[in-house]
């Protein structure tokens, strides 16, 4: 067995602020580790997962200033799993407010999963204002990556659990699985948003581990994360992220290109599968690219944090 490094320890933040970004949205964000030292930031996945403590725990807290924020409806942020003005430009643009906020010239962008969706976003609007890139488990939001894991093929990995995410879905009504739970969560039925939610949320925490952790799986069925998250993300995939077309992240990278660069993935990640990372880094040649060969989805699994902390500390001059 490969001995991988850690986490570095658990930490506090030392500062906690809301930040008002428009549209009635007010974005909870911390500080931790080293207020002098080198700005980095993580960003969470989902969309409306919300920021987890042990994401601190990714960079070193004596050479980082590391920033966590809940994006828009997540999280500590407010309207809780508010929907409205809520889309991947809006989310650039809180960013960029955080980052002046914070009087932050440039900093490492950190993000895993839709996290790498929005770093990505991000770098293609702001390429000057990043020291680094450090993304994991990558997603483009492309069609053909939603309908792996929303219409069945990654169902036959996982029957079981795929068995319970359709259960709520009428077998008439599931041609488009993200449509019609889209539907249901954005209905005026409280009852039936709390059912679906759970179904939807359940389906990822059952998925995103080589080996399956029930506390974890039993927290994504909570019924304040599970609306926010299955929400936002139906909100996003069912609008195809705003992006412009199917595959614009990766037509869009041009401009990255001199940025320092890691990409991480798991061998064996369901929710968000080796290809697209096979494919980013056909396009990002320059990127260090990872796979590690015993892990699925999740930034804790030992082998992805293993490869985090690395690419931090890496950077961290």
């Amino acid at each position: 067995m490969p001995t991988y490094r850690k986490l570095y320890p658990p930490l506090e933040p030392y500062r906690t602020g809301m930040l008002a970004v428009g549209d009635g949205h007010r974005v909870y964000f911390e500080e931790s580790g080293n207020p002098n030292g080198k700005p980095g930031v993580y960003i969470h996945g989902g969309p409306g997962a919300g920021s987890n403590p042990r994401q601190r725990q990714v960079f070193d807290p004596e050479k980082y200033r590391i920033i966590l924020f809940d994006q828009r409806g997540c999280g500590r942020s407010t309207p809780h799993a508010c929907i409205d003005n809520n889309t991947t430009w809006d989310l650039v643009a809180d960013m960029e407010r955080l980052r002046e906020n914070l009087d932050i010239d440039r900093w490492l962008v950190c993000g895993g999963s839709w996290g790498s969706t929005l770093s990505l976003a991000y770098a293609a609007l702001h390429p000057n204002r990043i020291t680094a890139l450090v993304l994991r488990g990558i997603f483009t939001l492309r069609k053909k990556e939603l309908d792996w894991y929303y219409q069945g093929s990654a169902g036959a990995i996982f029957p079981d659990e795929w068995e319970k995410f359709v259960a709520p879905i009428p077998e008439s009504d599931r041609g488009d699985m993200i449509a019609a739970y889209y539907r249901r969560l954005t209905s005026n039925e409280s009852k039936l948003q709390g059912v679906v939610a759970r179904a939807w949320s359940v389906w990822e925490g059952s998925t995103i581990n080589l080996l399956q952790r029930p506390a974890q799986i039993e927290s994504y069925a909570g019924d304040e994360f599970s609306i926010a998250f299955a929400r936002i993300e139906t909100h996003y995939f069912f609008h195809k992220g705003f992006f412009d077309s199917d595959g614009w992240l990766l037509n869009n990278v041009d401009c990255i290109r001199d940025i320092p660069a890691t990409i991480i993935q798991g061998r064996y990640d369901v929710c968000t599968p080796m290809m697209t990372a096979w494919d980013l880094h056909q396009v990002m040649p320059h990127a260090l690219f990872q796979v590690v060969p015993d892990a699925g989805h999740a930034f804790d699994e030992p082998g992805i944090a293993d490869c985090l902390v690395n690419a931090t500390d890496r950077y961290a001059g």
